[in-house]
């Protein structure tokens, strides 16, 4: 019996919802009949003692179970590969890119994707903002409303939707909190759209819907607070197109096992948003959600995401 570890929790801002995701995923696992454990690198002082701790208990894959942070940036991702681990989902490359959302935007750019207007800072630039007016510049590149959200966090952690200039200072302070860097983006009105992308191919689209206010970490992970519809009722040359670019940003980023592109769709075109390369496995989250429309329950999508770190 092949023996799996599952890691789940960390020291992320998305502690408690990498806690659910690994929960699930290791009752999933034991239902396909491997032996399982769960391990929560909050709990060791560094990667050398978790993976000597994987090594004392002959672990044949790890499961990363993990959301934000080390656990998703590739620094996990690499202290495995070089100690010679299977683990689940992307290596480190791919995750460092994809994490860093300035980084990813430009990449998804340069493939002659859309993405929307951005400004990217680095540091709080905008101390010396004392009247609306020193606003101008960046309301005149990325109009109202603005999206102001870290640079590397998911979750919707830290995201503010700002809809008057006098709270941007504010806005760019909160997401300092969680990163070194900020990104400003012009708001793209109409449909939240996600692709999951499994080994390479992507599964039907699914509509996230909140049904109060905008797709915050409350409407995100609250039973009853957002509707999703899937496959999305979108035009079927809309849905195609939006799966052909995820498929070329998996191979743009060199993805691998599973992953989760979100987008925007205005009606017109859709527009690149973000990679999640460990997306939620939770009851509410959309990668299960979206395999199960191809006939994949949760057990066989772990099973299959399991079976893809073996090559």
């Amino acid at each position: 019996m092949e023996k799996i570890a599952v890691l789940e929790g960390g020291i992320s801002p998305e502690r408690e919802i990498s806690l659910r995701s690994g929960e699930a995923i290791a009752k999933a696992l034991r239902e396909k009949g491997y032996e399982v454990i769960e391990l929560d690198p909050a709990d060791y002082s560094d990667f050398y003692s978790l993976i000597s701790k994987l090594r004392t208990e002959k672990i044949s894959i790890v499961f990363i179970g993990l959301h934000g942070g080390t656990g998703e940036n590739g620094e996990l991702q690499a202290a495995l590969s070089l100690a010679g681990f299977k683990y689940t989902g992307s290596g480190p490359k791919a995750c460092t890119l994809t994490m860093d959302k300035y980084v990813s935007k430009l990449m998804a750019l340069d493939e002659g994707i859309p993405a929307p207007e951005y400004i990217l800072m680095r540091e709080d630039l905008l101390n010396d903002y004392q009247d609306p007016n020193d606003f101008s510049a960046i309301e005149a590149k990325l109009g109202l409303p603005i999206i102001v959200k870290p640079n590397d966090s998911g979750s919707s952690v830290g995201i503010s939707i700002v809809e008057k200039l006098f709270e941007l200072k504010e806005a760019v302070k909160l997401a300092l909190t969680y990163s070194d860097s900020v990104l400003l983006e012009q708001y793209i009105p109409g449909k939240e759209l996600t692709a999951t992308v499994l080994d390479g191919k992507a599964l039907p689209l699914i509509e996230i819907r909140p049904l109060n206010g905008w797709y915050d970490f409350n409407n995100k992970y609250s039973k009853g607070h957002s509707e999703y519809l899937c496959p999305a009722p979108v035009e079927e040359s809309v849905s195609q197109l939006i799966q052909l670019y995820a498929e070329r940003l998996w191979k743009v980023f060199g993805l691998k096992g599973y992953a989760r592109i979100d987008f925007r769709y205005d009606g017109n075109k859709p527009y690149f948003l973000e990679v999640n390369t460990l997306p939620g496995m939770t009851d509410l989250s959309l990668t299960p959600m979206a395999a199960k429309a191809v006939g994949i329950n949760f057990p066989e999508l772990v099973d299959k995401i399991v079976s893809l770190a073996k090559k």
